[in-house]
């Protein structure tokens, strides 16, 4: 195997399980986060305990306190900060040298003035440079333990496609390759959203009746927003659909899911988010989607209700009782 130098540019959970990853696998790895504190202590200690507690960081990974070394450490960038940090970290970025570089984004959301997709964004921003997206069913503590997982990575080039997928692909980590970036972009963000409203339904005592229909429904609703905007409803079925959604909606380590539980209980949304060291990305996510959904005139009953419950201050039982009051229809 070759050995690769890959920079990651975040170091919250998903971007250290990433970097911590290649590093088993032999490459040389380098990793950035926005707080130099945070790296400083990472050094000291061996472990990202904000982030990744209980995982031990390879003496091999090397730690960068500075943006403009860590883009210069290797040719491979792979960004990892949250959706709504994207912007102001790519403009540091282009900063930098990035001629030759090749971008893999790991980051879930939409851009919630601009109503864009991260790949969007970071072609908006950047120019364009070679850039795949990575996504899939994987919560980060679960691929850092080594846990059986899979993703999928998207581009537009196949060739560009196939040699990431050999650089991250191991056996505990199966990575597939699929050309429909718009595809695996909605579904890696909607189905946060979707996972709040499960949560809701946790916090309010329901049953899995409840959260079946709610993921079956949620997916529609990511399959027609995907279909509108270029994507492949095939492409929702799949890793970045369906296995994402189901992991996100059901694991009690889902960030979203605990975000929509404590609403359903009935903790404002503040007190939630301030309790929590990590981005619940559904948050800011749900805004973009609501947004994208009026624009094009989708209808996305769950998604909206969601919507609502975060940034009108619906009542979490209400916006229930609407669902399933609803006029009557075909499935």
């Amino acid at each position: 195997m070759k050995q690769e130098r890959i920079s990651i540019i975040g170091d919250g959970g998903w971007g250290t399980t990433l970097a911590v990853h290649l590093c088993k696998k032999g490459h040389l790895a380098s990793l950035w986060g926005a707080f130099p504190e945070n790296i400083k202590e990472i050094k000291k200690t061996k472990i990202n305990q904000k982030f990744l507690p209980g995982i031990k960081i390879p003496n091999n990974l090397v730690l960068h306190e500075s943006l403009k070394e860590a883009i210069a450490f290797s040719d491979l960038i792979v960004l990892a900060v949250p959706s709504q940090y994207l912007k102001s970290i790519l403009k540091k970025i282009k900063k930098t040298n990035i001629s030759q570089k090749t971008f893999l984004s790991v980051v879930k959301g939409v851009d919630t003035s601009s109503l864009e997709r991260m790949s969007e964004l970071i072609y908006k921003e950047l120019g364009s440079v070679k850039l795949a997206v990575l996504s899939g069913p994987t919560i980060a503590i679960e691929v850092a333990k080594g846990i059986p997982s899979t993703a999928v990575i998207a581009s537009h080039n196949t060739k560009l496609a196939k040699n990431i997928q050999s650089i991250f692909n191991s056996t505990t980590f199966r990575i597939y390759t699929n050309s429909d970036i718009v595809g695996v972009e909605l579904g890696g963000s909607i189905k946060n959203i979707i996972a709040i409203a499960c949560g809701v339904c946790d916090g309010l005592g329901f049953g899995t009746n409840t959260k079946a229909a709610i993921v079956s429904r949620g997916l529609i609703e990511m399959s027609r927003l995907a279909k509108v905007l270029g994507g492949k409803t095939k492409t929702l079925s799949g890793l970045s659909g369906l296995g994402d959604l189901v992991t996100t909606c059901f694991s009690p380590k889902s960030r979203n899911r605990f975000v929509g539980e404590q609403l359903g209980k009935g903790i404002s949304l503040k007190k939630i988010m301030s309790s929590m060291s990590m981005v619940a990305e559904g948050v800011p996510t749900a805004k973009g989607i609501y947004r994208l959904s009026v624009k094009h005139n989708i209808s996305m009953p769950i998604a909206t209700e969601v919507y609502k419950i975060i940034y009108r201050n619906k009542k979490p039982s209400l916006a229930v009782k609407d669902l399933m009051s609803r006029r009557m229809k075909s499935e």
